[in-house]
Formats: structure tokens, C-alpha cells, sequence
């Protein structure tokens, strides 16, 4: 038997199944055993030898094969985790209602480890109450059903139903196999900010201070917080590579005053706000607004710099009865202490209610696709995070940041 984490890819019927095979071939070469178990009509889309070739698994979509082995119930049973991707509104509404006509509803109503449901569909058919009564029953029953994005559908049609990036079903199905209760829905009707993504000053048209900021952490805190349910607006710097978190507003910026500008406009109506953006203290104190030459003759050129505000205390002086402020720090040791001694002190000046704290230095948080710190609170408390996929430590962020609301919601 495989030791590597098992994993079910359902396919469901939809335009969007050709995206299961990168959601497949992420998850192969990142380490999981998966076996595609597609509906019929989803091998209208993309053929069983597609898949099968990806996964190294035969395919098969109804329960009269492999007969001895009782596959209809192995399957499900043997998983540590099911995905349906796309995941159709027939396909919601079957498994709501339990029903079991093929080999993909029975491994649904088989399985015992965490599933979890891609949505792809037309904006109308994913607002309609039949499908959104669905999605509630089955969130109920403890599944994930997560938010879909908003973009081009089939045809000239767009608006709110298209499926998540393959990159983030990847992201979400290994966050999900880390912590199985990672998404529960424990955020809805919070309006949340977040902030992400290295900020550039310009130095002339060509070239900018900046900071090796991915934006990937951010990106994950904001992707949680959608997909437990909030009301998310990211205001992201520089981050074009990365896929935009479904269900999230993104508003992209370009230097540390915008950044700020935007976060600020979006904090006077939010519940919670997370500054997880790489910020640059300084800018250049002028903007050349031709390319500086560098000739032969030319003198070795003079950068005087000067401040930028400081977001984060803004936020923490103009927060609103209630908000919860969350601050990032990335840090380094030195001979006047270490980066938890330098960690607390910033968090007593800065005033805000949570700070993660990240080391920092070559092979550490920036660019990397995992992250370890610590998560200091204003009332003393320290916890450590263990080294995991940048959503686990957004998974560890959310939960505090519920424990807060939830405890200043009974105060009052």
C-alpha cells in the first residue's frame, strides 16, 4: 500500500474539467496518490486515458467493475481525502440528497475523511436558492464547499461561478490533509482586509526600491478568510504571478502610500484587518522622471531617502470599536536582541491585538512556499507555529483572530 497521502479526484461534468488535470498533475507532483474517479459525462470533456495516464490509476465511473473488491465502497473508505473538481450543480444537488447512481456518489457517501467541493457553473445557476440550499446542507454536514471565483465563464458570459485556479485547489487540498477542520465557516458576515505583496518606490521610470515580498502568505490569509466565509477585500503590491484568491476583491497597488491609501479606504467598514504586506519604510526623497545614465564620466549618483507613514499605526489609531488589527514583522536578531525581544517591543509600540512574527534571512519566509514564526497577542500570550504550508499558519492566524471576535462579541 502507497504511503503517500490518497487522494480521490471526482470530475464532475462540466467545461471545467479540463482543469482537473492540473489540479492532478499538482497533486502527483507534490507527493499524492490520486485516483480520478469522473462521472460519465465528465469523460465527455476529457478522456478516462488522459487521466489515467496522468494518475498511473484505470478509471472507471460505475460500480460494476472491479467487483470482488467492493470498489464502490474501497474507494471511499480507503481515502484521506476527496475532491470534486469541477464540482456541477447536479453533481452539488446528488450529493446533498445522497444519491448513489455511479462511482463517484457512492465513494461520496463512503468516504470518512474530509471532502471537499470545487464549484463550477453559470453565475444564475449558482445564486439559484435550489443550489445555494444545497451548498448548505452539505456545509452542514461538515463538507467544504468552497466559494467559486468570478471571471469569464462559457461563451461571452461573466460573473461569479468559475472554478478556483488549479494552484489553489492544490493549495487548499494540502492544507485540508494538514488540518482536516482548517475551513470551517466561522467567519461569515465579518468584512476582513488583507494586505499583501512587497511595495516599490521608484527611483526613475525604470527602476524602484523594493523587497523580495511574494505575497504569498498574504495571498493565503486572504483565500482562508473566503473560504471561511468572510467578506474579503486584498489589497495586493506587486504579487501578478500569483492566482487571485476565489471569492476575494482584489485592489492592486503599486508603492507604500497607495498601499496605504487603499488599506485605510477599506478598514473604515471592515471587522478585521491583517497587514501581512511587506511595506517599505523608505522612499526616495525624488523621483528622476527620466532613466539615470551611468556613462564613463558620470559621478556614482546620491539616494537621499525619507519616510514613509506608518500603516499599521494608522490603522491602530483610527480602528473603529471592535476591530481586530493583525500585524505582520519580519525580523532579524542583532546585538540589541533577538528577534522575539525585537518582536514584543513592536508590538507594545505598534498597539495592535495579534503580530506574527517571522524570522527572516536567506531561505527563510520571503519566496518560500512554506513559513514557521510566532503569533504574539497584546494580552501576553505566545505561540509558536511549526514550520507548514503558508495556509496552515493562515489557518492558525484566523482561528485567533475568531477567538478575539467571538470574545468581544460576549463582552459586549
Amino acid at each position: 500500500m502507497s504511503s503517500k497521502p490518497r487522494v480521490v479526484l471526482g470530475v464532475g461534468g462540466g467545461i471545467a474539467a479540463y482543469k482537473a488535470c492540473e489540479v492532478l498533475r499538482g497533486l502527483t507532483e507534490s507527493g499524492h496518490d490520486v485516483r480520478v474517479v469522473p462521472t460519465v459525462a465528465a469523460l465527455n470533456f476529457v478522456g478516462a486515458a488522459t487521466f489515467e495516464a496522468l494518475s498511473g490509476h484505470p478509471v472507471h465511473t460505475g460500480v460494476f467493475t472491479e467487483v470482488p473488491e467492493v470498489q464502490h465502497v474501497r474507494v471511499g473508505k480507503d481515502a484521506d481525502l476527496v475532491l470534486v473538481v469541477p464540482a456541477t450543480a447536479d453533481l452539488l444537488a446528488r450529493a446533498a440528497h445522497g444519491l448513489a447512481d455511479d462511482l463517484l456518489t457512492n465513494t461520496l457517501l463512503t468516504a470518512r475523511c474530509p471532502v471537499a467541493f470545487f464549484p463550477a457553473m453559470h453565475t444564475e445557476m449558482w445564486e439559484h436558492p435550489a443550489t445555494r440550499d444545497n451548498v448548505a446542507l452539505l456545509r452542514s454536514r461538515g463538507a467544504v464547499v468552497t466559494e467559486p471565483d468570478s471571471g469569464r465563464l462559457t461563451g461571452v458570459d461573466t460573473g461569479k461561478g468559475r472554478l478556483a485556479d488549479p494552484r489553489e485547489i492544490v493549495d487548499v487540498a494540502r492544507l485540508l490533509l494538514a488540518r482536516s477542520d482548517a475551513l470551517p465557516r466561522d467567519l461569515e458576515g465579518l468584512r476582513v482586509v488583507v494586505s499583501a505583496g512587497g511595495t516599490r518606490e521608484p527611483l526613475d521610470p525604470v527602476r524602484h526600491l523594493g523587497n523580495r515580498s511574494s505575497g504569498k502568505q498574504g495571498y493565503a490569509l486572504a483565500r482562508v478568510a473566503a473560504q471561511r466565509g468572510a467578506d474579503v477585500t486584498l489589497v495586493a503590491a506587486h504579487t501578478e504571478a500569483l492566482p487571485e484568491p476565489a471569492g476575494a476583491e482584489v485592489v492592486h497597488v503599486s508603492t507604500a502610500r497607495r498601499l496605504g491609501a487603499a488599506v485605510e479606504e477599506a478598514a473604515s467598514t471592515a471587522d478585521v484587518v491583517v497587514m501581512a504586506a511587506a511595506v517599505a519604510d523608505f522612499r526616495p526623497a525624488d523621483t528622476a522622471d527620466h532613466k539615470i545614465k551611468k556613462t564613463d564620466h558620470s559621478p556614482d549618483p546620491t539616494i537621499s531617502l525619507v519616510r514613509n507613514p506608518d500603516i499599521l499605526a494608522g490603522l491602530v489609531e483610527a480602528r473603529r470599536p471592535g476591530q481586530v488589527i493583525v500585524g505582520f514583522a519580519a525580523e532579524t536578531g542583532d546585538e540589541h536582541g533577538s528577534v522575539l525581544e525585537h518582536a514584543r517591543a513592536k508590538l507594545k509600540r505598534k498597539g495592535c491585538d495579534l503580530l506574527v512574527v517571522n524570522a527572516v534571512g536567506e531561505g527563510k519566509a520571503f519566496e518560500m512556499e512554506e513559513n514557521t514564526g510566532w503569533l504574539l497577542s497584546a494580552d501576553g500570550t505566545e505561540q509558536r507555529i511549526p514550520l507548514g504550508a503558508k495556509s496552515l499558519l493562515a489557518a492558525t492566524v484566523w482561528d485567533a483572530v475568531t477567538e478575539l471576535v467571538r470574545h468581544r462579541a460576549h463582552r459586549q
